[in-house]
C-alpha cells in the first residue's frame, strides 16, 4: 500500500484508520530511517487536519501548528505529538475549547503522548519569552491546518524575538545543556545511553539548530546531519523493539535493536551511536566555542572603537610555535605557515595547543586535514617529541586529541587507531570507550613524569597499551606486535622498540599478580623479575600500571592496591639486584597480629578485631592516599583480623558468618602464622576489609559468638543466607557472565593456584570456600578482591600431606568449582 493509499484510509476511517494505516506503515520492513519518519508524519498530518477541519467548519482565525520533533516531521514510532492550537482571540472561547476537545480527545483515545496548548500569538510568544523549552519548540513550528496567515505571523515573530533576545538566550541555553550534560552523561561513553538527554544526544542536535536560527553563530556541518539521522534512526528502531517511548539503549534491547537495523552485533550498533555522538559533541564544543567569541567581541568592540576613534582593530597574535600562533583564545596557523611543506605542523600545532592549554580552531584543524602530507617513516625526531609534549600535557591533552580525530588527523597519523576508537568495553569498571581509555591514561601518566627516568616511554606505552584491543585474541599479546611496529614508526631505537612492547605485553603483569599471588612465595617474585628483566622496565611497569587503573574507572584502584603493587615492586627489585628471591625474609608480624594468635591459641577459639581505618598503614607506603573528589581521603572500609587455631572450615565459617550480617568484603588475606619461640602450633591469620551492605557494623562480639558456633558446626550458615534470599530476592539488572575458574600453571612451586573470576554476590566466598573443603584440599593462603561486580580471587591449595595436586586432580577441582558457581 503506497503513502496516498494510506493518507485515504485514515482519512475515511477516522481513528481506527489512522491506527491501521500507522500500523501498516511501522511495519513496512522496506521503509525506514527518514522515509518512514516523513511518512508517519504526513499520515498524522492528515488525520489531524481532518480532525480540525471537522470541528472548525464555522470558525475564522484559528490553526494548528506542529512543533518540536513533530514539526520538524520527525516522528518515531511511539514519539509524543507536540500541538499547539492558535488563535487570534475573536473566537468565542467555548467553540475554541470545544475544538481542542476534537482534536485532543482522539490522540489520546488511540494512547498516544501529546504535548498540547491553546494559545494567541501574544500568549506563545510570552510564554517563550518566560521558558526556553517552549521557544525552542516553537522555532520548529510548521502549520498543519486553518489559517496559514495566522501561523506564519507567530513563526516570524518568534524567530525575529529569538535572533533578537540571542545574546540574552543562547548563555541560557549553554547551561541548560551543560546541566543536562551533568545529569545524563556523555552518549559517546555510556553502554546504556539516553539517546535524546545526554551530551551528544538528540537534545544537543536540536540546540545546534537553535544556535543556527540565532544568526549569531553556525555549528560544522560536515557529518552532523549524518550523525542526527543515525541517532534519529537507532531510536526509531528502539521504539520498535521495546514498544515504548524511550530514549535509553539498555544492555538487554542493543542485540535487538542491532538486528532492527542490520547491524552485525550490539558492539557495531554502540560503536556507530558513539561516533555520531562523538560528531555531536565536538560540534557543540565548537559552537559554543564560537558563541562565546562572538558575545565577547560585541561586549569589546564598542569600548574599542570609541578609543581608537572608529575602525575595526586588528586581532591580536602571539606566536606559540613555528607556524602556530594565538588568536582570540584559540590556536592557529600562521599567516606564513605551510601545511604542505611542513609534515610536523599538525603535530607541532597540537603540542602548542595542549601545552597552552589552548583549543586548536577549528580552521585549522581543517585546513592541515586538507593539505598537510603524510610524515616519513621512521618520523623525524621532532614530531616524536611533538607527540610526546601533547601526550604529556595533562587533562589539556584531551580536547586537542579530540579535534584532530575529528578530522581524521589521528588515523593518519596511527592508522591501528581505527581499530580502537569508538570501541565499546562491555566492563563494569571501564567508564571509557578504549580509545578515550587510552588518552585517560597518558593524561594519568603524565602526572607521574618525575617518577621514572624515561618519562618519554611511559607516556607513549600509556597511550599503546591497550591498542591490541581492536583484535582478536589477548589484547595483550596482539598489542605487543602493533606496539612494535608503532614505536619503530615514530622513530624509537631498537632497544626502546623492545622495552615498549615489554609494557604493553605486561602492562596488567603487576596489578594481577599483587592482588591475586601469593608475595611471600618465591615463584611469583621470579616470575615478574624474568617478565620485566630489569629496573628501568620495573619503574616504568610500576608507573605505567598506576595511571591504567586510576583511568579506567574509580573501582579499579585504592591504596590498599597502591600498597601491594609496591610491595611487588619492590621484591622484585630486589630480586633484579641480585638478591635471591628463594629465600624471601617473611614478613614479621605486627605486635597487634602476634597477640591475637597468641590469644588464639591459648583460649582455643577465635579472637578477632574490628576497626575503622581510613587511610593505608604507615609503612605500606611513603606518598600521600589518594584523595576523592570530596577532599577526604579515600576510605577502606573496616579492617577486621580473625586469628583462629589451624583447622577445617575457616574459611567458608568466617565468609559464611560476614555474609550473614551484610558484610561485603572488599579484600581478603589468608595466610598461616607461626607462633613464637617457645610456643608450639600454628594459627590462622585472615586480614580482611569489609564495608556494611547497608545500616550500621555489627558488634564484634555478635561476630564473634557466630564465628564460634560456625566452626563447632552448631550455626546453619547454608540455610540461614538460603532463608534470607528467599525472603528478600537479589535483583540484577543485567545478565552476568558464567562464573570461570581455571588453575594457573607454574605460578607457584609450593601450592596449586586456583584463579575464580565471577560475579560478585552475597554469600559468593562462603560458597566457594565450602567447595574447597568438600574437595578435601588444604588453603595455605587465599587472596581476594572485588572489582566492581567482579570478584577476582586466588587460592593457594595442597593436598592433605601439603604438597601441589597431580595435574588432574587440579583440573578436577576447578571444573567441579565452576559447577558449583553456575548452580
Amino acid at each position: 500500500m503506497t503513502s496516498t493509499d494510506m493518507r485515504t484510509e485514515a482519512e475515511d476511517s477516522g481513528p481506527s484508520g489512522y491506527a491501521a494505516a500507522r500500523l501498516r506503515l511501522l511495519q513496512e520492513g522496506a521503509r525506514s530511517g527518514p522515509p518512514r519518519r516523513s511518512a508517519l508524519a504526513e499520515l498524522t498530518d492528515d488525520w489531524l487536519t481532518g480532525l480540525f477541519d471537522a470541528g472548525a467548519e464555522k470558525l475564522r482565525g484559528v490553526s494548528l501548528v506542529a512543533v518540536g520533533g513533530y514539526g520538524r516531521g520527525e516522528l518515531s514510532p511511539r514519539s509524543d505529538l507536540d500541538l499547539l492550537l492558535l488563535h487570534d482571540g475573536s473566537a468565542d472561547s467555548g467553540a475554541i475549547a470545544s475544538l481542542a476537545d476534537r482534536i485532543w480527545y482522539p490522540v489520546w483515545d488511540l494512547g498516544l503522548d501529546l504535548d498540547h496548548s491553546v494559545r494567541t500569538p501574544a500568549e506563545a510568544r510570552r510564554t517563550a519569552g518566560e521558558d526556553l523549552k517552549v521557544q525552542l519548540g516553537l522555532l520548529d513550528a510548521r502549520h498543519l491546518a486553518g489559517d496559514l496567515g495566522l501561523t506564519a505571523g507567530l513563526r516570524t515573530a518568534v524567530l525575529a524575538d529569538w535572533r533578537n533576545q540571542a545574546p540574552k538566550r543562547l548563555p541560557e541555553l549553554q547551561e541548560l545543556c551543560a546541566e543536562r550534560a551533568e545529569r545524563q552523561g556523555e552518549l559517546q561513553y555510556l553502554l546504556e545511553p539516553d539517546l535524546k538527554e545526554a551530551r551528544g544526544g538528540l537534545r544537543d542536535a536540536t540546540a545546534l539548530r537553535a544556535v543556527a536560527a540565532s544568526w549569531l553563530a553556525d555549528a560544522p556541518r560536515e557529518g552532523l546531519a549524518e550523525a542526527r539521522k543515525t541517532l534519529l534512526d537507532v531510536r526509531d528502531a528502539l521504539h520498535l523493539a521495546t514498544g515504548r517511548a524511550t530514549d535509553r539503549l539498555a544492555l538487554q534491547e542493543q542485540d535487538q535493536v542491532a538486528a532492527e537495523l542490520g547491524l552485525l552485533d550490539a558492539d557495531t550498533l554502540l560503536r556507530q551511536v558513539y561516533e555520531a555522538a562523538r560528531v555531536v559533541s565536538y560540534a557543540s564544543d565548537v559552537t559554543w566555542r564560537e558563541v562565546g567569541r562572538v558575545l565577547r567581541s560585541r561586549a569589546v568592540r564598542p569600548r574599542l572603537r570609541a578609543m581608537l576613534g572608529g575602525g575595526k582593530p586588528a586581532p591580536e597574535r602571539s606566536p606559540l610555535a613555528e607556524g602556530v600562533v594565538e588568536q582570540d583564545g584559540e590556536v592557529v596557523l600562521a599567516r606564513a605557515a605551510r601545511p604542505d611543506r611542513d609534515p610536523v605542523l599538525p603535530l607541532r600545532a597540537a603540542a602548542a595547543a595542549a601545552q597552552a592549554g589552548l583549543p586548536l580552531s577549528l580552521h585549522a584543524v581543517r585546513r592541515m586535514a586538507a593539505a598537510a602530507r603524510p610524515l616519513p617513516t621512521p618520523w623525524p625526531a621532532e614530531a616524536r617529541q611533538q607527540l610526546i609534549t601533547l601526550l604529556g600535557s595533562g587533562p589539556s591533552t584531551i580536547e586537542v586529541w579530540e579535534a584532530l580525530e575529528a578530522e581524521g588527523l589521528i588515523t593518519r597519523l596511527l592508522p591501528d587507531w581505527e581499530r580502537v576508537r569508538c570501541r565499546p568495553q562491555r566492563n563494569a569498571v571501564h567508564i571509557w570507550t578504549v580509545d578515550r581509555h587510552l588518552i585517560e591514561t597518558a593524561v594519568r601518566a603524565a602526572e607521574f613524569t618525575r617518577r621514572v627516568h624515561r618519562p618519554d616511554l611511559l607516556l607513549v606505552a600509556a597511550l599503546l597499551h591497550d591498542i591490541g584491543k581492536g583484535w582478536p585474541g589477548d589484547h595483550s599479546v596482539a598489542g605487543e606486535i602493533i606496539a612494535r611496529d608503532v614505536a619503530a614508526r615514530i622513530g624509537f631505537d631498537r632497544t626502546d622498540v623492545a622495552t615498549l612492547a615489554t609494557l604493553v605485553r605486561h602492562h596488567l603483569l603487576l596489578i594481577e599478580t599483587a592482588t591475586r599471588r601469593d608475595l611471600e612465595d618465591p615463584a611469583t617474585v621470579r616470575s615478574v623479575a624474568e617478565a620485566v628483566g630489569s629496573q628501568g622496565t620495573l619503574e616504568l611497569l610500576h608507573a605505567l600500571t598506576e595511571a591504567d587503573a586510576l583511568a579506567t574507572g574509580p573501582a579499579a584502584w585504592s591504596s590498599w592496591r597502591a600498597s601491594l603493587v609496591a610491595d611487588l615492586v619492590k621484591r622484585v627489585s630486589a630480586a633484579l639486584a641480585g638478591d635471591d628471591p628463594d629465600e624471601p625474609e617473611a614478613a614479621a608480624p605486627t605486635a597487634e597480629q602476634e597477640r591475637l594468635a597468641i590469644e588464639a591459641f591459648r583460649t582455643g577459639g577465635p579472637v578477632l578485631a574490628l576497626r575503622a581505618q581510613t587511610e593505608p598503614p604507615a609503612e605500606a607506603s611513603t606518598e600521600e592516599p589518594p584523595v576523592e573528589p570530596s577532599g577526604e581521603p579515600e576510605p577502606l572500609g573496616v579492617e577486621l583480623l580473625i586469628a583462629v587455631p589451624d583447622q577445617k572450615g575457616v574459611l567458608p565459617a568466617v565468609a559464611g558468618v560476614l555474609a550473614m550480617h551484610r558484610l561485603t568484603v572488599r579484600t581478603a588475606e589468608l595466610r598461616a602464622l607461626e607462633l613464637p619461640d617457645g610456643v608450639s602450633g600454628s594459627v590462622l591469620l585472615l586480614d580482611w576489609r569489609v564495608a556494611a551492605e547497608y545500616g550500621s557494623l555489627p558488634q564484634a562480639a555478635r561476630l564473634r559468638a557466630d564465628l564460634v558456633r560456625a566452626l563447632d558446626g552448631s550455626l546453619d550458615i547454608a540455610g540461614r543466607l538460603a532463608e534470607r534470599d528467599a525472603a528478600y530476592p537479589r535483583r540484577r539488572g543485567i545478565v552476568a557472565p558464567a562464573a570461570r575458574v581455571s588453575v594457573a600453571p607454574a605460578a607457584s612451586r609450593l601450592a596449586t593456584v586456583i584463579e575464580v573470576r565471577a560475579h560478585d554476590a552475597p554469600g559468593l566466598l562462603h560458597r566457594i570456600g565450602r567447595a574447597l573443603e568438600d574437595a578435601q584440599v588444604r588453603v595455605r593462603s587465599a587472596h581476594v578482591s572485588t572489582l566492581g561486580a567482579n570478584a577476582v580471587d586466588a587460592f593457594y591449595v595442597t593436598g592433605p600431606d601439603g604438597s601441589p595436586l597431580p595435574g588432574e586432580q587440579a583440573a578436577s577441582l576447578a571444573r567441579a568449582l565452576e559447577d558449583t558457581l553456575r548452580e
